[in-house]
């Protein structure tokens, strides 16, 4: 049975578990708060490594930012980790087999693989959370691309306003199809100090401006998922995320396929949730292995 100790790192917290090659835990799931320095974050690993290195054969971590098609290194800003995390060397925390992937990519792998696409050979799995990511698979391959950087989601959407996105362009379809989009559309139809919490409480409590806030929404998933699907034609799209908990999707499946020109797909909500980064590193370094 193949072992693999794997870590999700995320700007609060850091996930890990020892998984084998079917996706299933071997035990529990330790999280602990994210240091606040590169240094910390290394020594955390290597700590944890240490205290399992006899018992594992590699280690897999999903991290944020883009990674080259080695898996070795992080070759993007990471904007939510410390100053200096994407210059750590991870290939130095042990002897033993290391790979490196997006966060994304890995959830994404994840579903493909086990969960909830699992028999599909063309898919998208989106993480609807504080931003948005997006693992694509095509003919049963992870999508890279030539830098490892294939999948981010700041392409444009049309949408009648001017929203500022965190990679500093306007209007992308993270900036709106995100939790920090939904929150920007509870300050338009709610007021200055509302956010995506109280839409989602306004709903249950029948609030019209709530309703109308998270309608349009789901009306600029609408138009990215459109988009994805005439790009990718794919069989299914995932979306995992804080955020997918709430999409209503037979209405939004019904009003994409309507839309798109290439072949209907089937959209559902993922199988797995915050475990689904281990997960797919895991299953990710397994296929390597063999």
């Amino acid at each position: 049975m193949t072992k693999i100790l794997a870590f999700d790192i995320g700007g609060t917290k850091i996930a890990y578990a020892v998984i084998n090659e079917k996706g299933e835990f071997l035990g529990e799931i330790i999280k602990v708060s994210t240091p606040k320095t590169s240094s910390g974050i290394y020594d955390l690993l290597k700590t944890t490594v240490k205290g399992l290195e006899d018992k594992i054969d590699g280690v897999a971590i999903a991290t944020a930012g883009a990674i080259n098609n080695e898996g070795t290194r992080i070759t993007s800003h990471v904007g939510n980790l410390p100053s200096g995390y994407n210059q750590t060397d991870f290939m130095s925390l042990t002897s033993k087999p290391v790979l490196l992937e997006n966060d994304a990519n890995c959830a994404g792998w994840a579903e493909f693989a086990i969960g909830a696409a699992k028999g599909c050979k063309n898919v998208v799995v989106l993480t609807l959370g504080t931003g948005v990511g997006a693992g694509i698979i095509v003919d049963g391959r992870l999508l890279k691309g030539k830098s490892g950087a294939a999948g981010e989601m700041h392409f444009p959407i049309d949408s009648g306003h001017k929203r500022k996105c965190t990679c500093g362009l306007y209007d992308c379809f993270e900036a709106y199809a995100s939790g920090t989009g939904l929150n920007a559309n509870a300050r338009e139809y709610m007021g200055e100090n509302f956010t995506s919490y109280d839409v989602i409480r306004g709903i249950a409590e029948g609030s019209h401006q709530a309703r109308a806030a998270f309608e349009q929404w789901q009306n600029y998933l609408v138009r990215g998922l459109t988009m994805l699907a005439n790009i990718f034609d794919p069989e299914m799209i995932v979306l995992s995320g804080s955020m997918a908990k709430f999409v209503e999707y037979e209405k939004i499946n019904k009003e994409v396929n309507s839309q798109i020109l290439t072949q209907p797909f089937i959209l559902k909500e993922a199988v797995f949730e915050n475990n689904a980064g281990m997960i797919g590193a895991a299953l990710l370094l397994t296929d390597r292995l063999k």
